[in-house]
């Protein structure tokens, strides 16, 4: 029987597209050897930025690695993030620098940019087996304390990583029956037009 995530798409896709989710229940006993996690951070490098900038950083907080600071970024998400992102081994903070290095003018297109790398990120992890799930909900003035950040950057998510878990493992029921429902889109024909919108 197929996952319930696996896309049922009305026009054919890629495989790794179908199969690319966004988990929150992940296998806690599991880490991510550093080796793995660099085929992501590869797959990120080679995604289209105007200018060839590539303004995205990633922070990368290991949960055996960096105990210390991954427990300070888990502590800004919201609570209802933190109950089951705590199981995720890696934690991600996305930075995307708002001007370009090497003028100091405004990039228009920074964080457009990132999330052509996050999405080839998404979908490297999904060709690895890994899960990635993306979020908005934590305090970026407290993260960016924590973390340093400069200025010059913007904190748009944090980034769980890990392998995907049993969905009987997350504390509140609506994630668990969110885990187990079937993957919705609008119909193609909803956002795309052709000639005029």
């Amino acid at each position: 029987m197929q996952h319930p995530k696996h896309a049922l798409p009305d026009h054919d896709i890629h495989q790794l597209i179908g199969e690319r989710w966004s988990p929150r229940a992940f296998d806690a006993a599991r880490s991510v050897p550093r080796a793995d996690l660099m085929k992501l951070f590869e797959a990120a490098r080679w995604a289209p930025s105007s200018f060839n900038a590539q303004p995205w950083r990633f922070i990368v907080l290991d949960r055996e690695t960096h105990k210390d600071a991954w427990q300070r970024l888990l502590a800004t998400l919201t609570p209802r993030n933190q109950s089951w992102a705590a199981a995720a081994p890696v934690l991600v903070v996305i930075a995307v620098r708002t001007t370009f290095e090497q003028t100091g003018m405004p990039n228009m297109l920074a964080w457009y940019d990132a999330g052509q790398a996050v999405a080839t990120m998404s979908l490297q992890a999904t060709a690895q087996g890994l899960g990635l799930r993306q979020m908005e909900g934590f305090d970026r003035a407290k993260a960016r304390t924590e973390l340093a950040v400069p200025e010059t950057y913007d904190l748009p998510a944090v980034i769980a990583i890990g392998y995907v878990g049993d969905p009987d493992t997350l504390p509140h029921e609506p994630h668990r029956d969110a885990e187990r429902q079937p993957r919705r889109r609008k119909k193609v024909e909803e956002f795309v037009s052709f000639g005029q919108l």
